[in-house]
């Protein structure tokens, strides 16, 4: 399906954004370590916490989804010990949090499975999941050695890790750590550079700070403690709908229980320093996450800089803020960011096909861009390829409500793994 989008004359109203695709993840994985019921609300729809779902029940993990206005699953967990061997491929469809948490899970549990994906996911590396679950005792089979189909095996004695995290990555810390809650020794992750902290928040993990490290325990003597609770609303959702307000010259957004984790929002203090009227609101707890409503207005956008020390905290952002930074007065800078050339897309090579046919100064580099903004920049109308990936195609089309002319985002459906209501909101904005 492709989308055209439309200048937009103006861009006010309220949104109720999708679930958090992250927590939603956890929460179901980790209700069903648990033994006994929980409830979770505001379950998110995009299409990957559902490829979880269809491998949890695979492990006959029994889940109901109730049809309410909440979007309530109740899981029945069956604890460390109750999962059974699955009769069929684990599908994790074009989730690689499903494929690398749950991955964890199966080495752990000492259970033989075969994870499959799709075709955007059996392109992407695995081999960072793959080095220290071998270390952990377990057998892990991949095709050329890196890539999905993983057939994941143990039969000695699961070993305990000291893992120094390579790289920030909240999914690779997880999968060792959830690993990890099925040996009877601590198995330790060590971070110099903090990542997303679910994980370790959700299951109420042991954690030991100083000299600048941060270590995360898990071994068997953990209790994993009952997931339920609301499941706040995607800050990188809003993320999309921050710039928009922000670029647009007529522009009054208000959205409501965005999650507001500080692992989360680094893109949130980026746009503040870069000048834009974002007003946080309610400021709450939900469960063990903090959730406010965030309001943002027409702004007068800086250029601001953003260093590898900082990608992680804004990794998923970061197409988005470079489109905010091309209505920036003056040079914009990324670096560090070369992990996005392995998301569903290279998401640089993509994001600079954007940017070059809408007619930006940029100049594209290894690991980021330099982006040479103004603050009366004017987007050429364009068919904008979203190589199949939502955050390109959802970037593509914020820029697209400043352009002259109705632009065209190929392939738009894309949307529906991180936002399927994308478009819906959208409309209701500039109606």
């Amino acid at each position: 399906m492709d989308k055209k989008v439309s200048p937009a004359k103006s861009l006010c109203g309220v949104l109720r954004l999708p679930a958090d695709k992250s927590i939603s993840h956890r929460a179901a994985m980790f209700a069903a370590l648990h033994k006994g019921k929980s409830r979770i609300d505001n379950f998110s729809e995009a299409a990957d916490p559902h490829s979880t779902l269809n491998c949890l029940r695979r492990l006959e993990i029994p889940i109901k989804e109730l049809n309410d206005e909440d979007r309530t699953i109740l899981v029945e967990g069956v604890g460390r010990e109750g999962l059974q061997q699955p009769k069929e491929d684990l599908d994790c469809g074009n989730s690689g949090t499903t494929m690398r948490l749950l991955s964890g899970i199966i080495a752990g549990a000492g259970i033989t499975a075969r994870l499959i994906g799709d075709e955007s996911l059996s392109r992407r590396t695995m081999k960072r999941i793959i080095d220290p679950l071998t270390g952990m005792g377990c057998n892990v089979e991949a095709r050329e050695d890196d890539f999905a189909p993983l057939k994941i095996s143990r039969k000695g004695p699961l070993k305990p890790l000291h893992f120094p995290l390579p790289i920030p990555s909240a999914q690779l810390k997880s999968c060792v750590l959830l690993a990890g809650l099925f040996g009877d020794e601590p198995t330790e992750v060590i971070e110099t550079i903090p990542s997303r902290d679910h994980t370790e928040r959700l299951l109420e993990l042991p954690v030991r700070e100083g000299q600048g490290e941060r270590i995360i325990s898990s071994s068997r003597n953990q209790q994993i403690p009952k997931q339920s609770y609301r499941i706040p609303n995607d800050f990188s959702a809003a993320a999309f709908w921050l710039v928009a307000g922000a670029i647009h010259p007529d522009a009054e957004i208000e959205l409501k229980n965005v999650g507001m984790n500080p692992t989360r929002t680094g893109a949130l203090n980026i746009l503040r320093e870069m000048g834009v009227n974002i007003e946080v609101r309610d400021l709450r707890t939900e469960g063990a996450e903090p959730v406010a409503d965030l309001f943002v207005s027409s702004s007068e956008l800086y250029p601001v800089e953003i260093t590898k020390d900082i990608v992680p905290n804004c990794i998923d952002e970061i197409p988005i803020l470079a489109i905010a930074m091309l209505f920036a007065d003056g040079v914009s800078r990324i670096s560090g960011a070369k992990e996005l050339r392995h998301k569903e897309t290279d998401r640089l090579k993509a994001l600079a096909g954007v940017m070059q046919k809408t007619g930006a100064d940029f100049e594209e580099y290894e690991d980021g861009f330099e982006i040479r903004g103004r603050s009366d920049f004017i987007p050429q109308a364009s068919s904008y390829d979203s190589e199949e990936d939502h955050r390109i195609a959802m970037a593509a089309a914020v820029l697209s409500l400043m352009a002259e002319s109705s632009s065209t985002i190929l392939d738009a459906e894309c949307v529906s793994v991180s936002y399927p209501s994308f478009w819906n909101d959208m409309a209701l904005l500039t109606n």
